[in-house]
């Protein structure tokens, strides 16, 4: 058993490898651009090793103690040729694939499977020669794989128990860390890999079946809304979505019954610089200006002379809730949010498209690491042309178990925008602090901690102190009078209760700076 998995495991890594070295060659200006090649060529190894790993987790903790069973040497000669029909199945169709959708096969591949009538049928009229070459090729590969597990089978005298357990435990540690693919967090997945804003070069350093098998996977995250609301007529919705957000233009478009156009009530010589700053965790039950128990003083402080938004709510208990409203203006839907979603991974409105068009620069800055969540996947995917996050920050003030302090991330954002020139493009920067999370962790020297020192309290405290240190830094900068600010939070720390929605527990703080109905127009 081992000589075949050993053959299975480097004969499909090679022809991964090849494949995706091929598909780059193919498409070596889009990846010239980027400077793609060394991140595709490794995020790529990573992703194989870790879909071969999981592929053959179970024949290596298994090899030592069959090893010498001839029956077993054929069940696994049957079931690795599948596994290698399908790698080579995916592969073999992946460039066709991207020239229809312009990425690799993904969700749509399977869709595409619950109407074999039409879509076979469309492949033979319109694809006839690349089919019947593929097909060939592809049985041809397929035949040889078997054809050599078989030959390579040699089997082995049997271990004593006790070898079999130090092999079998040896490979579960090997296994554990191809399949997971980095120490970080969460798991690898597609995003950890994404390092672009081009969608499709970004796919190149997966590979095709894993692409496919992580999108059968995240189907899981996805639900009807109707099953769960019952239905209503799309007239009725539309006219209460109309009256609701007080548009009185006739429809512009059949297809777009919300499009209209409104008029700004100042003008302004140059476009603004936008900066969104996401606080992590930060509910109105420690804002003092909002009820809360007034653990932030700074907050409460620049309250005073901006737009305070004092009956503002989040769209759920989780960041990539809040970074899809914010971001997108995306409401939460029964499915996973947005940024986790597949099919949200490119061509999705962002506030960075829109303005991209304008002529803005986009960031996305986050003291973390932003494969978490699949947020640098969607925010590259989407408009946001630069990203800064953990990796970027160079001798920080302080690392925590989430990412650099608040105030590096703030440090970042100053400089970035102290850096712009009177020339530049106005940008557009998501800034998403990660220091009021559990384990509650915070430089010191910089708050006088109340009780323990790592609370919610104590953090919260931390987290104003670093904001209201980067807008008296603000204030005194050049790009001050040519910036907005937006304050948000992304959720509360808690949300907890008896009621069914415990509306409290949503409640956030939201405010708008420079105040512009105070300062005038720039």
């Amino acid at each position: 058993m081992y000589s075949q998995l050993f053959f299975f495991c480097l004969s499909s890594l090679a022809l991964l490898s090849l494949s995706r070295l091929g598909l780059c060659l193919w498409q070596y200006e889009r990846v010239q651009a980027v400077n793609g090649w060394v991140p595709i060529l490794w995020g790529g190894l990573r992703i194989d090793l870790h879909l071969i790993a999981a592929l053959t987790a179970i024949p290596w903790l298994f090899a030592p103690w069959l090893d010498d069973a001839a029956a077993a040497h054929r069940v696994l000669a049957l079931y690795l040729s599948l596994g290698g029909m399908l790698i080579v199945l995916l592969e073999i169709s992946t460039p066709q694939f991207i020239l229809e959708y312009d990425t690799r096969p993904n969700r749509l591949y399977v869709d595409y499977l619950k109407h074999p009538k039409e879509v076979f049928g469309m492949l033979w009229k319109g694809y006839k020669g690349i089919v019947l070459g593929g097909s060939l090729l592809w049985l041809v590969i397929s035949a040889a794989n078997f054809y050599a597990l078989t030959v390579v089978a040699t089997p082995l005298t049997a271990l004593h128990w006790p070898s079999a357990l130090g092999c079998s435990l040896l490979s579960a540690i090997v296994l554990f860390g191809l399949i997971r693919g980095t120490w970080r967090h969460r798991p690898i997945n597609p995003s950890t890999v994404a390092f672009c804003g081009d969608a499709m070069v970004n796919t190149l350093a997966l590979n095709s079946l894993y692409s496919v098998l992580y999108a059968i996977y995240s189907i899981k995250n996805e639900r009807s809304a109707e099953q769960a609301y019952g239905k209503i007529p799309a007239d009725q919705m539309i006219h209460i979505i109309r009256k609701q957000a007080g548009i009185e233009q006739p429809a512009s478009h059949p297809l777009l019954p919300t499009l209209h156009s409104s008029s700004p009530a100042q003008s302004h010589t140059q476009p603004k610089n936008i900066v969104l700053i996401v606080e992590e965790s930060l509910g109105a039950q420690y804002i003092g200006n909002l009820g809360g128990s007034g653990l932030t003083p700074w907050i409460d402080y620049l309250s005073q002379e901006a737009w305070n938004f004092t009956r503002a709510y989040a769209t759920g208990t989780r960041s990539v809730r809040g970074l899809e409203a914010i971001s997108a203006g995306f409401p939460p839907t029964l499915s996973d949010a947005a940024v986790r979603l597949s099919g949200a991974q490119s061509r999705f409105f962002t506030l960075a498209q829109l303005l991209n068009q304008q002529g803005y620069v986009s960031r996305f800055i986050y003291g973390g690491e932003a494969h978490f969540d699949n947020m640098k996947s969607f925010f590259l995917g989407n408009g946001f042309t630069e990203l800064h996050d953990q990796a970027t920050f160079k001798n920080p003030a302080f690392t925590g178990t989430w990412g650099v302090s608040d105030e590096d991330m703030f440090n970042r954002l100053h400089t970035l925008l102290s850096q712009q020139k009177p020339t530049d493009p106005p940008s557009l920067n998501l800034a998403f602090s990660v220091s009021n999370h559990s384990p509650w962790e915070y430089p010191e020297g910089r708050i006088t901690p109340i009780g323990e020192p790592a609370s919610v309290e104590n953090t919260v405290r931390y987290a104003d102190w670093a904001l209201g240190q980067f807008f008296a830094q603000a204030r005194q900068s050049d790009y001050w009078d040519n910036t907005l600010f937006l304050v948000v939070a992304d959720h509360d720390a808690r949300v907890g209760g008896k009621s069914l929605v415990p509306l409290q527990h949503f409640h956030i703080p939201v405010m708008i700076l420079p105040n512009l109905m105070r300062v005038g127009a720039q």
